[in-house]
């Protein structure tokens, strides 16, 4: 992926984008929101305590404070976004910075080879706009099995016929050639489109695909399978967070209250387990805020789940482990899964210039990125192509693929200061050369992982191990999901602009034929990367089934009333694609349950009577 720039470079051109930032259309000016930062008081009480402003955290605040006889508190440990979120190339520059929570896995049992202790670390936005303010920002719905198969598991509601207009009612969708199709809309809150920057390497994507056999597809409509020009969230060439669409244009709300910096660290339960309030701490002391009607948990994958066990809520062997007294025996924690992939498919190319990290960040492109909205930094994070294909150990008659595969425009030094010394000597080798990279993704894995806590002071990290690859069909699929990758970067498109895969002779694997099915699987064991779509670890599903955590209306099960789950941590399986856009639907759609709401099922084409149009415009 896309590396850190030197930060020498970065700081010199501070007093550029300080000029430019707050004259470019679309473009929020920050200093306006620094009021946000210097709130010294709160009300004791509100109607809704929302934990964790990050992408469900936006949408809910904005949703529910729409009505003002709503009184919205929003609890962010972080702080607030600054040019570099928005620009789409810059995202990976704040990875491991104050807006990263930077957590990191437990040592892999046989995966993660490569890298120091056998260990990745796990970006997660600390920031308000959570990590829609600092991922790849590409735009994927998912697949309509995928929810489908939610409902066959006891999720009532949330069908691909319920779902999907929640999809369409925070999409703006700015590229005509697709908006038009019958699949998206324009009038939302959130700017969709593909970047204004696609490389030669981006418009051989399709080529490539189509000389495979592969059709060109807008994977968010009738198809979901075959090669695409991504699209993403975006505006006028800057990252469309959920902050900057949903939070900014109403953060003056008189009756939106917006904490930061302020970390909770315990649930409040009153008489009969009802979620009264939130003890939080900031500016190194504690502090207590009350809830009148409901308590709404955002705060992620991994901080909903740690909050909830430090609160009492959890695997009750665990939780008497750690003498946290016991509010409900819940299965809080298990089925942490997300989409992992193979790094270093690298294709060396001398047929075209590529992004590389010492020459892209430089003044003229800021400049031109600053004034137009235009050139390199607004690729999506070097993301140029997206393909969604079949694998033979998936039903293929219906349109449900199983692997996923990325291109990546640049060098592949971003992962390399974890890696083990031979590891970095190996990548380091590619620095001389442009490059390209596929990333090999299998998006149904059937290896699940868990979350514990280390201890029971709310500040200390939990313990998280993903257990990547120990499920014996992932790795079947993963090898079938490399032999495609190499069969696109070295297909005739490719080799016209003079390809060749970068011969990474890999130290662990070398007993075995060079790129054998055995090669590839000890490839994949070793240079084990995660795309970072954490799911799973609040799993929803009916009460009868022991491994729900919430039910279908995203309620605390266990007898628990006044608290809700509304984030990425609730999907029962991970969608099929990127999960962005997925959870902002989960927040959508929970916030017409909370009011009361709720748009009418449809599938295909919107239709032109369509009931619920209006409140589908409504933004």
């Amino acid at each position: 992926m896309i590396g850190n720039p030197d930060l020498k470079t970065l700081l010199g051109l501070i007093p550029l984008l300080a000029f430019f930032g707050p004259t470019i259309d679309d473009r929020s000016d920050n200093s306006k929101s620094l009021s946000l930062l210097s709130r010294k008081s709160w009300e004791k009480e509100y109607d809704y305590i929302i934990v964790g402003g990050g992408t469900a955290g936006s949408v809910l605040a904005r949703r529910l404070s729409d009505i003002p006889e709503n009184r919205v508190l929003v609890i962010e440990a972080g702080g607030m976004e600054n040019i570099m979120h928005e620009i789409p190339l810059a995202w990976s520059t704040l990875k491991k910075s104050e807006y990263d929570w930077n957590y990191k896995t437990e040592s892999q049992e046989v995966a993660c080879f490569g890298y120091e202790d056998k260990r990745i670390t796990w970006t997660s936005g600390k920031v308000l706009g959570g990590t829609s303010s600092m991922s790849n920002m590409i735009y994927v719905r998912g697949n309509a099995f995928d929810f489908d198969g939610w409902l066959k598991e006891g999720a009532l509601g949330w069908s691909w016929d319920e779902v999907y207009p929640y999809f369409l009612k925070s999409e703006d969708n700015l590229d005509t050639e697709i908006a038009f199709n019958g699949y998206h809309r324009q009038g939302g809150l959130m700017g969709i489109s593909k970047s204004p920057f696609t490389s030669e390497l981006g418009k051989t994507w399709l080529q490539a695909g189509l000389s495979l056999g592969y059709r060109s597809t807008d994977c968010n409509s009738q198809k979901q399978s075959g090669f695409t020009i991504p699209q993403g969230f975006i505006r006028k060439g800057g990252r469309s967070s959920a902050y900057k669409t949903f939070l900014e244009p109403v953060k003056d709300r008189n009756n939106l209250h917006i904490m930061l910096h302020s970390r909770v660290t315990r649930i409040l339960f009153g008489d009969n387990k009802r979620a009264v309030g939130v003890q939080f701490d900031r500016d190194s002391l504690s502090f207590v805020v009350y809830a009148k009607s409901e308590i709404i948990l955002t705060a992620g994958t991994i901080s909903t789940p740690h909050l909830l066990m430090v609160s009492g809520v959890g695997p009750a062997d665990h939780l008497e482990s750690l003498k946290i007294p016991i509010v409900a025996d819940l299965p809080v924690g298990e089925n942490l899964h997300d989409h992992p992939y193979t790094g270093g498919i690298t294709f060396s190319v001398s047929g075209v210039k590529t992004l590389k990290i010492d020459e892209i960040f430089s003044p003229q492109n800021f400049l031109r990125y600053l004034v137009s909205g235009s050139g390199p930094l607004t690729s999506f994070g070097g993301i140029e192509g997206v393909a969604f294909m079949t694998s033979k150990y998936t039903n293929s008659s219906g349109d449900w693929p199983d692997i996923e595969l990325i291109l990546v425009n640049g060098d592949l030094q971003d992962n390399s200061k974890l890696m083990t010394v031979k590891m970095k000597e190996l990548y380091n080798s590619t620095r001389s050369l442009n490059t390209f990279t596929i990333l090999p993704v299998i998006l149904r894995p059937k290896s699940r992982g868990w979350l514990r806590l280390k201890t029971a002071n709310p500040v200390d990290y939990p313990l998280i191990d993903p257990l990547y690859l120990t499920h014996p069909d992932d790795i079947m699929v993963m090898v079938e999901a490399i032999k495609s990758a190499l069969a696109i970067g070295t297909s005739k498109p490719y080799k016209d602009l003079e390809a060749s895969l970068v011969p990474l002779m890999i130290p662990s694997c070398d007993h075995y034929d060079w790129l054998s099915d055995q090669y590839l699987a000890c490839w994949a064991r070793v240079m084990t990367g995660t795309v970072g779509d954490v799911v799973g670890t609040c799993k929803m599903g009916p009460p009868w089934d022991r491994s729900s955590v919430v039910d279908p209306e995203l309620r605390l099960l266990g007898g628990i009333t006044g608290l809700r789950v509304a984030d990425a941590s609730i999907m029962p399986r991970i969608i099929s694609g990127n999960i962005n856009a997925a959870v902002i639907m989960i927040a959508e759609k929970a916030a017409d349950m909370i009011l009361g709401r709720k748009l009418e099922a449809f599938s295909g084409p919107i239709p032109t009577d369509y009931s619920s149009l209006k409140e589908l415009n409504r933004n």
